[in-house]
């Protein structure tokens, strides 16, 4: 049994974002409004891919989907602005925007093609 979002590798990778997101925030002295920024933004990509899969016509799908892909450029504004305020370094900034740069890219295919994944419905 499982969801169909669970299949998508942009599911996936943005899972693995929000974590990331969510250790960094625990671990970072201040700067309280960019990082609740950043974890509702991070928290919104997957979330809005599960709910934008589920949905029923292709142009649902393209604008939850596309929603996603805004909050993944937010969450790399956000960063920059964790970089700037001292909170992060340089390095560990470029190195999650790859992942964000991947959760991008793969949402900005899903949202051209109204891509979807059904659910397993085997009990």
């Amino acid at each position: 049994m499982g969801f169909g979002h669970e299949k998508l590798d942009a599911y996936k990778v943005s899972i693995e974002y929000v974590g990331w997101a969510y250790r960094l925030c625990e671990r970072v002295k201040g700067c309280r409004n960019a990082k609740d920024q950043l974890l509702r933004a991070s928290q919104a990509i997957p979330l809005n891919i599960a709910e934008g899969n589920g949905k029923g016509t292709e142009g649902d799908r393209r604008r939850f989907f596309e929603i996603a892909r805004g909050s993944a450029l937010e969450c790399g504004a956000a960063q920059d602005v964790l970089e700037i305020c001292g909170a992060i370094s340089s390095d560990e900034n470029k190195e999650l925007k790859k992942l964000l740069d991947r959760i991008v890219a793969m949402l900005t295919k899903l949202g051209q093609r109204g891509y979807c994944i059904g659910s397993d419905n085997s009990h």
